[in-house]
Order: C-alpha cells, then structure tokens, then sequence
C-alpha cells in the first residue's frame, strides 16, 4: 500500500467526473499507472506551451493556454473611429451620472 498527495482543488473537481464513469479516485491513479507501463512513458504528450505566431499580417497568435487570437477580423479603422469618439469621464462617479441619464 503506498500513499500519494493529491491537490485537494484538483480532487474536487475530478470526483464528480469519476464517479459518473464508476471509478474511485485509487482506481484512476491504478489505470494511469498501466498505462505508463503499456505506454513506456507518459500516455500523453508532455510539454510546454508557447506561444505560435500565425504570421498573418495582424499579428493574430495562439497563446500559451492554447486560445486564438485573431486580430485579422478586427477591423482596425473602425476600432479606432470609435475610440475617437468615445467620452471620457474624469472619475467614476462621472461616468455613472452618464450612463444613469
């Protein structure tokens, strides 16, 4: 028998998902274990994330968590005919006595 330190966080959320596919959490581990020793390693590729340059011509990127961001859909002029004509508030208080009007 051996002993294994588990984030609690991550033991949470996971239960839940276990339960529904009728594991224990020490029947999970058991199986990820097989499955390194099927696998010879990690059954899953194990790496860092960087961020990919789509060299698009907008500067558009995948960043490290793996989202897009796609910057040739924005339509830069009228991104910033709308800032032109944005108000400006001074505090907050300014800006709700404007948006309560």
């Amino acid at each position: 028998m051996s002993t294994v330190r588990i984030n609690e966080q991550i033991k949470e959320e996971i239960t839940p998902i276990l339960n529904d596919l009728g594991l224990s959490l020490s029947e999970a581990i058991n199986m990820f274990l097989h499955q390194i020793k099927l696998n010879n390693g990690i059954p899953f590729e194990v790496k860092r994330r960087s961020v990919i340059e789509l060299n698009d011509g907008y500067g558009s990127y995948i960043c490290e968590c793996g989202h897009l961001h796609d910057y040739s859909k924005i339509k830069m002029n009228e991104l910033e005919n709308e800032a032109k004509n944005n108000k400006s508030y001074k505090n907050a208080k300014e800006m709700m006595n404007d948006i309560l009007k």
